[in-house]
C-alpha cells in the first residue's frame, strides 16, 4: 500500500530531529521509502499565540503494515523524539501524522483516515503536490487543486536542507 506520512518539528534541531526520525522510521521492517519532499519552513496554524516556525516535509512510503501499526510505530518515533503532547497544536519536537494509507478509511477517535483536514493544510499539501503532483485526498480530491483553495504565503521551501535517503 501507498503511505503518506507529514513530518513536522518546531522544537530544539528541527532539521536533524526530522532526519532522524525518517531515519528511525525505515529502520524496521515494513516500510519501503519512495521518496521526500523539499523541506518547507511554515507558519503555526492553530495552537498558542508565539510559537516558533515549523519545518515540515512529506514522505512517501511503500507498506504492508496495517494502519494501527503504521501510528504505533509513529507514536513511538515521536515520543523517542521528547514528543511533549500538553496542549493541542501546541509546539513539539516532532509530529508524525498519517496522512493516506492506501485506499483505508477510518473514522476510530485515534485514528481516522484519510488524516481529517489534511485537505485544508498548506503545510501538508504544497510539499505533497511537490513529491506526487498526481496525488489525491480521498473523498476531497487532487492535491492541486485543493491547493487553489488555500492560502500558502505562510509556506516557504527551505533549499537549504534536505532530507537524505534513511539509511
Amino acid at each position: 500500500m501507498k503511505l503518506v506520512l507529514a513530518l513536522g518539528s518546531n522544537l530544539g534541531r528541527r532539521f536533524q530531529t526530522l532526519q532522524g526520525a525518517l531515519d528511525v522510521l525505515f529502520d524496521a521492517p515494513g516500510l519501503e521509502f519512495v521518496k521526500a519532499s523539499p523541506v518547507y519552513e511554515t507558519d503555526p496554524v492553530g495552537g498558542p499565540p508565539g510559537q516558533r516556525p515549523y519545518l515540515n516535509a512529506i514522505v512517501i512510503a511503500e507498506t504492508d503494515l496495517e494502519p494501527r501499526a503504521l501510528l504505533e510505530r509513529a507514536l513511538s518515533v515521536e515520543d523517542a523524539f521528547g514528543r511533549v503532547r500538553d496542549e493541542r497544536w501546541g509546539p513539539r519536537t516532532l509530529d508524525i501524522d498519517l496522512i493516506v494509507v492506501g485506499e483505508t478509511v477510518c473514522d476510530d477517535p485515534d485514528l481516522r483516515l484519510p488524516h481529517p483536514m489534511a485537505h485544508e493544510r498548506a503545510f501538508v499539501l504544497v510539499p505533497w503536490s511537490d513529491v506526487d503532483a498526481q496525488a489525491k485526498v480521498p473523498g476531497h480530491g487532487p492535491v492541486s487543486e485543493l491547493l487553489k483553495g488555500l492560502d500558502t504565503q505562510g509556506v516557504r521551501r527551505r533549499d537549504d536542507l534536505k532530507l537524505q535517503r534513511p539509511d
